[in-house]
């Protein structure tokens, strides 16, 4: 999203967002740390959870606590149908043509370990290439790291500008004939710089090359489409998308998960087993060993509908206008530089304040009740390219308003004020 200039003091605010009544909706918000009122600005680490997923999930154990897909009694058959019923909504949630074309595992980094470890074993040989962005998560670094070492392949790395926007007359000029994925995230955690996905998706399908898209920051903030994007592969978090940790789902092209081996083995993942032989499961049960995080799916089935309720095109425009104000308010800070300003942005703000260590700054901030995240933001990489060791983070979700960042201002202040 790009940032907007800030509105004049008592300006309308174009949005219909009703972010008070919202927060009523998180109990955490309510508290105080510090003895100061509670200010989090870490939601790009983990969202805060709305009492309609905490509902659901107390619902599932209370009611219908029973293994799934593998019972005939009523319980079993509840858990199963709320079970599924959650891959439903993340496909509609996400667009994906089939329902079996969603995986659920622990999280985006379970899911991109997934790829590499099916679909790239067997694509993937001597002599071959990984293409990951500059900007990357380090898992989605590590993975194809591993699985270049262990196949002799060799990880290329498309560069970014001093802004934190991807040079794509030079991502295109390292997908060659022995390029077998590329693989980015879809919006920057560390910069919260938007991708123009669309377009990079044709540039790599025009040469053959599959994409997977690490979605962990996109799916809380944009609208997402996985066959407009045209995109094989999509990953992303539940607890990043307001639900429960433990849960995160796979999209793909059916005709891959289809070709691609299981990846573990054990119950629910098998059509038959003997010594001599065992057959896979249909997909997407076959790489779904084990029991599943049944109420994680059911939590994250609840955040959907939460989402859905509030509206992301509302969300967006109501957080693209607070990534303006914050932008520009934190401007006023006397020696603050934001690092990364890409024209597209999602609602994260990196900045460094003068000579003051970032994690000395989220400890000043943290006495003051402000919750930020400082470090590397597991994007080693990123952060050598930019020349820092590390940053200052904070982001923004829709039930954060102008007087939370206000409190950052004041509290970064406050740190210049420590160590003048």
């Amino acid at each position: 999203m790009s940032v907007p200039r800030r509105r004049a003091a008592g300006a309308p605010n174009p949005t219909v967002l009703d972010v008070e009544k919202l927060r009523k909706d998180f109990p955490i918000l309510r508290q105080e740390v510090r003895k100061k009122p509670l200010v989090y600005l870490d939601s790009a680490a983990t969202a805060q959870k709305p009492r309609a997923v905490i509902d659901a999930i107390d619902r599932y154990y209370l009611e219908d606590n029973a293994n799934v897909h593998r019972g005939v009694h009523l319980l079993s058959e509840r858990a199963t149908e709320a079970y599924e019923g959650a891959r439903e909504k993340v496909q509609g949630f996400i667009g994906a043509a089939h329902a079996h074309e969603i995986v659920f595992l622990r999280g985006t980094t379970e899911a991109i370990n997934l790829v590499a470890q099916t679909y790239g074993r067997s694509r993937v040989s001597s002599g071959d290439e990984v293409l990951v962005t500059v900007m990357e998560h380090h898992s989605n670094i590590v993975p194809w790291q591993m699985l270049c070492e262990e196949k002799g392949a060799a990880l290329r790395v498309a560069p970014m500008d001093d802004a934190g926007q991807l040079l794509l007359d030079e991502m295109e000029k390292l997908i060659g004939p022995r390029t077998r994925l590329l693989a980015l995230g879809h919006v920057s955690n560390a910069l919260g710089s938007i991708h123009p996905v669309r377009e990079i998706v044709e540039m790599a399908h025009r040469r053959g090359v599959p994409v997977l898209l690490d979605g962990a920051q996109a799916a809380p903030h944009l609208a997402i489409d996985v066959r407009q994007i045209g995109c094989d592969f999509y990953a992303f978090s539940g607890h990043k998308l307001f639900g429960p940790t433990g849960i995160g789902v796979l999209y793909g092209k059916s005709e891959l998960l289809e070709e691609m081996p299981p990846w573990q083995g054990g119950g629910d993942m098998i059509s038959s087993v003997s010594f001599e032989k065992t057959t896979w499961n249909k997909v997407p049960h076959k790489f779904e060993a084990g029991t599943p995080d049944i109420a994680g799916a059911i939590g994250l089935g609840a955040a959907i509908d939460y989402v859905s309720r509030v509206g992301l095109p509302r969300i967006a425009a109501y957080e693209h206008d607070l990534l303006g104000y914050a932008t520009e308010a934190l401007q006023t800070v006397p020696g603050l530089r934001l690092v990364g300003t890409a024209k597209e942005k999602a609602a994260v703000l990196s900045f460094l304040l003068g000579d003051v260590h970032p994690h000395d700054v989220g400890t000043v901030l943290d006495r003051e009740g402000v919750a930020i995240r400082t470090g590397h933001h597991c994007a080693q990489p990123l952060m050598r390219r930019l020349g820092v060791a590390a940053t200052a983070r904070a982001s923004l979700a829709f039930y954060n308003r102008r007087e939370d960042v206000d409190a950052l201002v004041k509290a970064l202040h406050k740190v210049r004020e420590v160590f003048a």
